[in-house]
């Protein structure tokens, strides 16, 4: 194994992709990313009676929606998904986004916050899904007690954000503008089982811990890739088919950081599928998992 790749932990070079969504329905759903979030279809793949659609801005894949408009709605006392937070570089591109968002009455608007680390406004889709639209603070600004980081939930006004930041030329731009999956959060059914399997199985690590009910980690010093939370879901057992959460995306740089993950998946008899390009597992709740290496085309993100 390369010297390099620390085969306990995930590399710092590690990035989220596209989080999957099943949709019951694939036209309205894709319409409302498309308009709400400034998203453009990039690919879509019929598959049996499946349609699978990405969505995301330039080349980087956001989301994939597989339509399958025959499954039980979300149940937001399961385990799945609390939110997927989609990060973007400026306050500009940011404001132009959740202005978009708080014009579409599809959604609904759920709240905003000041995490010291980030400026996030929280959203729900027209199918119960949460999503988050934030920028982060420079991480030099981030205050540290070694591994955790401080993070807080206080109050951002969101008409005073846009009229500071909200311009002509950041709306107009639309999908132009970069943006990126920058963490998922997960409802899980107990935290310390969550802990097992994305820290001590995959290779985050634990970033904030003090917050009641949730777990913060992540790789090389980020404030987080993912969170998981008991907040509505404690005691949930693995989620039957339905529509909502499918697969959460991972990107690892290497081949070897890829190896080291399948070592540590045998060495904790946790059953696993790998292709030689990716690796896939479930969580405790039946979430699927995909760490796959960096040259996955958008072919192949329809193809899971």
């Amino acid at each position: 194994m390369n010297a390099t790749v620390n085969d306990q932990i995930l590399s710092a070079d590690t990035t989220m992709g596209a989080v999957t969504l099943r949709v019951g329905d694939l036209e309205n759903m894709s319409d409302y990313y498309a308009k709400a979030f400034a998203m453009e279809p990039l690919e879509e793949v019929a598959r049996g009676n499946e349609v699978h659609r990405v969505l995301g801005r330039g080349a980087t894949p956001l989301v994939r929606m597989i339509g399958t408009p025959g499954l039980p709605g979300v149940d937001p006392r399961q385990a799945g998904l609390f939110h997927t937070a989609f990060l973007f570089d400026t306050q500009e591109s940011l404001s132009a986004t959740v202005f978009r968002a708080a014009r579409d009455s599809r959604g609904r608007f759920s709240g905003s916050a000041d995490h010291l680390v980030s400026e996030a406004f929280y959203f729900t889709d027209p199918e119960g899904n949460g999503v988050e639209l934030y920028m982060d603070r420079p991480r030099d600004t981030w205050t540290r007690n070694g591994n955790s980081i401080a993070m807080d939930t206080l109050f951002l006004d969101p008409n005073a954000y846009l009229q500071s930041h909200l311009t002509e030329d950041a709306l107009n731009a639309g999908p132009s503008l970069a943006g990126k999956v920058g963490h998922v959060h997960l409802q899980v059914g107990d935290v310390a089982a969550a802990k097992q399997f994305y820290v001590d199985a995959l290779g985050f690590e634990t970033t904030q811990a003090d917050y009641p009910g949730a777990l913060f980690a992540s790789a090389g010093g980020y404030h987080h890739h993912v969170a998981m939370n008991v907040w509505n879901s404690r005691g949930a057992g693995p989620r039957a088919a339905s529509l909502g959460l499918g697969d959460v995306s991972i990107t690892l740089p290497t081949r070897e950081d890829l190896d080291a993950l399948a070592v540590r998946l045998r060495d904790r008899r946790i059953d696993f599928d790998a292709d030689g390009r990716s690796v896939q597992v479930k969580d405790p709740w039946g979430t699927q998992v995909t760490l796959s290496l960096p040259d996955a085309t958008t072919d192949e993100v329809l193809a899971r």
